[in-house]
């Protein structure tokens, strides 16, 4: 069993804490709010969730890279946008006494 968190173990956490809103309801709430997201992230806008962390997208240049099959050959690797994230200070705060050894 993965010890990830899913969008299912979301919904089911919210609907455990609320019991009056049909987890249908709820999984589109969250849905919902994943798809804005996922618009303005599209946009080129950044995602700012205070005390949760920022999603930034940034510009990464262009450059050369090499193709491990065929390091005699240069590989042009193009611009392009990626999403870069910041956590915010609650966020920070927390994970600060994660035990590491946990994490391997």
């Amino acid at each position: 069993m993965s010890n990830n968190l899913t969008k299912r173990d979301i919904v089911l956490r919210i609907f455990e804490k609320t019991k009056d809103i049909p987890q249908s309801k709820i999984q589109d709430t969250v849905q919902m709010t994943l798809d804005i997201i996922l618009d303005a992230l599209a946009e080129g806008r950044n995602v700012e969730l205070r005390n949760f962390g920022v999603f930034e997208v940034q510009k990464r240049k262009a450059r050369v890279g090499r193709n491990p099959n065929r390091p005699e050959t240069d590989v042009v690797i193009p611009t392009r946008a990626v999403v870069k994230f910041k956590a915010g200070k609650v966020l920070k705060a927390k994970i600060k006494d994660i035990d590491l050894d946990a994490l391997d």
